[in-house]
C-alpha cells in the first residue's frame, strides 16, 4: 500500500513540475491529509506511516530540482508552513513558534519537520505552484492567480488531489501586450 501511495505522489509532483515550469529556488505548497489518503474524514485518521510515504516520494525530486517544499499543517495550527529556514530567511518570513505533531498541526507538516535540514514554521508564503492531497485548502499560501493543473493522477490513496500552478497577472486592458513566456 505504502508504495504505491508514493508511486502516485511522485508521479503527480512530476507531472505538476513539468507542467508548472518550476526552477530552482521556487516554491511548491503541498497540503496533505493522510487521513483521506487511508479513506477516513479530513483529520480523523492521521497515519505517520502514509505522510512518510508521500513525503519521501516528493522531497528528492524537489530538492534534486532545487525547489522548496512548503508543508501545510492543519486547521490546528492554522495551516502554518513548515519551510527549510534558507527559504524563509531568503524570502523575509515571520518565524513562528510552532512544532507540528500528528494531531496537531498534521502527519505530512510532521513528516517535514523531522527530515528538513533546519525546519521552521511561519504563518504564510507566496507559492509558485501547490498539490492538494485530500481537500487541504492550499489556495491561501499561492500566489494571486492560480491556474488549476490537470494531473493524469487524480487520487493518491482514496485522496483527491487538486493542483494548481501561479501566473504573473495580466494588466493593462485589450491594447497591452504581454511576454507570452509568462503564462
Amino acid at each position: 500500500m505504502y508504495d504505491e501511495i508514493a508511486a502516485q505522489a511522485k508521479t503527480a509532483v512530476c507531472e505538476l513540475l513539468k507542467t508548472a515550469g518550476l526552477t530552482a529556488g521556487n516554491i511548491l505548497v503541498v497540503g496533505c491529509s493522510s487521513s483521506e489518503i487511508s479513506g477516513h474524514d479530513i483529520g480523523s485518521s492521521s497515519s505517520v506511516e502514509i505522510a512518510n510515504a508521500v513525503f519521501h516520494a516528493i522531497y528528492p525530486v524537489l530538492k534534486e530540482k532545487g525547489i522548496y517544499l512548503a508543508a501545510q499543517c492543519c486547521e490546528h495550527l492554522n495551516r502554518a508552513i513548515i519551510l527549510e529556514k534558507e527559504a524563509a530567511l531568503r524570502d523575509r518570513l515571520e518565524i513562528v513558534n510552532a512544532v507540528p505533531r500528528p494531531k496537531a498541526g498534521g502527519s505530512f507538516a510532521t513528516a517535514a519537520y523531522t527530515n528538513f535540514e533546519h525546519p521552521v514554521a511561519v504563518e504564510q508564503i507566496t507559492a509558485q505552484a501547490g498539490l492538494d492531497i485530500g481537500g487541504t485548502l492550499i489556495g491561501m499560501h499561492l500566489a494571486r492567480v492560480a491556474v488549476p493543473v490537470r494531473l493524469s493522477v487524480r487520487k493518491i490513496g482514496e485522496a483527491n488531489v487538486t493542483a494548481a500552478r501561479t501566473r504573473p497577472k495580466f494588466v493593462g486592458g485589450e491594447r497591452a501586450n504581454y511576454d507570452e513566456t509568462l503564462r
